[in-house]
């Protein structure tokens, strides 16, 4: 099972951050890659609290996880921290056993001289999820919430 592992520098305090990384609406914002659209089932957050989201692709001719053209999840919060930490874990609905097997995401906030840096460690990606295309969804998703929290987007 492969990791990712990225570091973003954000230019706004951390208790933003952590709002955007809590916050439905705001997840459903930031939290999608370029070219698929997200919708948000559910998002208790709190710890034991659940998760489930689709995202969509916008476009034909991308292969979905759950449906043709959709990743859906589910998953739980484990461990949250104010200001400090979010701790996730999630698995795709699907009947695909490449694809299957729970996924640990941990982001940790800290503070910088100009803002907040935030590292996400996303764990036991499934053997059919390409690590290079998971780094790049999630690069992705960190350039929509710098544009949320930062006030460009």
């Amino acid at each position: 099972m492969d990791t990712t592992r990225l570091e973003r520098r954000l230019r706004a305090p951390r208790s933003a951050v952590y709002r955007a990384l809590l916050d439905p609406g705001a997840v459903a914002r930031w939290r999608v890659p370029h070219g698929m659209a997200s919708r948000v089932h559910r998002w208790e957050a709190r710890e034991g609290g659940t998760v489930r989201v689709s995202l969509t692709y916008e476009t034909t001719g991308q292969t979905g996880k759950t449906t043709a053209s959709t990743d859906t999840y589910t998953g739980r919060f484990v461990r949250l921290v104010p200001d400090e930490t979010v701790v996730e874990v999630d698995e795709f609905e699907t009947d695909d056993p490449d694809l299957r097997g729970e996924m640990t995401m941990t982001v940790t906030l800290a503070d910088t001289e100009d803002g907040t840096l935030l590292v996400a460690v996303h764990e036991g990606l499934p053997r059919g999820v390409s690590a290079a295309d998971n780094e790049a969804g999630w690069t992705s998703a960190l350039d929509r919430l710098a544009a949320l929290v930062e006030g460009r987007g």
